[in-house]
């Protein structure tokens, strides 16, 4: 399963969203992702939920705990600082994908900046 980790600023609205999730299923192979994840309080955002309802498939959130567990490849201080990993989308990606999880591609970021995108696959 392909799991797509979704972070975002608190005035995202849901182009930003798409956006880095069209870029971040760009850099793969273009396969589908089954399902979205982020943080445990994101995922009850209402952009969040819009999202996975439009592109009907599961949203689904992530404890701080276990993403804090989870090295990444990029790095960012301020999530670092607030969440305990270096980037919210990948961390949340490979929680989410499990044991021997796999990024597909690495953190990528909305044209306005105010969300990022990040897949991993098990």
């Amino acid at each position: 399963m392909r799991f797509a980790g979704i972070g975002f600023r608190g005035a995202a609205d849901l182009a930003s969203l798409q956006d880095a999730l069209q870029k971040a299923i760009s850099a793969t192979d273009g396969g589908a992702v089954d399902a979205l994840v982020s943080e445990a309080a994101k995922a009850r955002e209402k952009v969040f939920r819009e999202l996975a309802q439009a592109m009907r498939i599961p949203g689904m959130g992530v404890t701080q705990t276990d993403m804090a567990q989870m090295l990444t490849p990029t790095q960012s201080a301020r999530i670092q600082d607030k969440f305990g990993t270096g980037s919210l989308a990948e961390a949340a990606a490979l929680v989410a994908a499990g044991p021997g999880a796999r990024l597909l591609a690495e953190r990528v970021i909305s044209s306005d900046g105010m969300a990022t995108a990040a897949i991993a696959e098990n």
